[in-house]
Parts: C-alpha cells; structure tokens; sequence
C-alpha cells in the first residue's frame, strides 16, 4: 500500500472522528484550543492503538471481530446521541458538557476507532508497514478532530439547543451507518 492510499485511507478512518468532534464542539460554550487538541489527541491516539492491535491479532479473530465490531460502534453512538437528544430537550436549566476527562472521551474514542481495527486486521494480510501507516492514521485524526471541535463550536454558539439535538442525530444516523455498512446494505 502507497503513502497514498494510506493517507486516502487515513482521512477515510478520521471522518467518525471529525463527525463525533463536531458534535463535542457543539457542547461546548466558548472554544479552547487545549480542549480542542486533547479530543484530538483521544481520538488520533485510539485510531493509531486500534489498528495496531488489530494487526497483532491477525487472521485468527478476524471473523469474531468483524463479526461484533459494527455492534459496538452502533450501540456506543446510538446510546451518546440520544443521550445528547435527552438532555438537550430537558427542561433543566443546565450548562453545556464541555467536560474532556477519560469517562466522558473513552465512549466516543473507542466508538470512532472499533472499524480501525479490523482495518489493522487487513494490514497484516496486505503486508502494510506499521511504522508508515500507525502515525499517518493518528495525525489526519487528530488535525481533523481538531478541526471538527472548532467547526461544532462555531455552528453551537448561534444555534445552542437545535445544533447540540443535531449532532445526537448525527452520532444515531452515523451508528446506523456503521451497521448497515456491516450488514451490506450500504
């Protein structure tokens, strides 16, 4: 595999990531450049472990994985959109979740990176080297989750309760997306 199609691949694999940062951004009030480079970090960090340990694993698990990996995405996403949904359309007065600890970024990291690895599943079948493939899906992910805070941001501050129901819809359809895709009827 090209440099290339690596890094095709890579911006493929940063997209769940870019979406579910978008909605992170959407949570949040004001924007902070740390907070934006630590969701990066949880997710270019968890799309470079994923793909490692999937290429460890090899050919032995590979149907036991592929066979559960689109379950767990969907579960994860489709539990944090509607969560996002309940709580926008409480009738409590509460402040955005900014919060980036290791409870709050664990659910969507792991949900962005269960495809990543069976996708190191396939690099050990293709002969991919680690060591040009690991960082270059680690990096695209982080600049793009980066990217997504700040977007999400921007488009919350105007719309608030609307954008944050918006991006739960977009973690559900996404989680739908990843099982259909797995089902083959995407």
């Amino acid at each position: 595999m090209s440099l290339l199609e690596l890094f095709i691949l890579s911006i493929g694999l940063a997209m769940d990531a870019f979406a579910v940062s978008i909605c992170k951004g959407l949570s949040m009030k004001k924007f902070k450049l740390k907070k934006a480079i630590i969701v990066g970090l949880y997710f270019g960090i968890f799309h470079m472990i994923m793909p490692t340990i999937g290429y460890f694993l090899g050919s032995s698990f590979e149907s036991l994985i592929q066979k559960v990996d689109h379950w767990i995405a969907f579960v994860l996403l489709v539990a944090i959109g509607l969560n996002m949904i309940k709580e926008s359309l409480s009738k409590e007065n509460k402040k955005t979740n900014d919060k980036i600890d290791i409870k709050t970024m664990l659910p969507f990291a792991l949900a962005t990176s269960i495809d990543t690895l069976a996708i190191g599943i396939s690099f050990a079948f293709l002969e991919v080297k680690l060591y040009h493939a690991i960082p270059l899906i680690g990096f695209v992910t982080f600049i793009f989750s980066v990217i997504g805070v700040n977007i999400g941001n921007k488009f919350g501050n105007k719309y608030e309760k609307k954008a944050v129901i918006f991006g739960g819809i977009i973690l559900i359809l996404l989680g739908i997306k990843i099982l259909l895709e797995h089902l083959g009827y995407i």
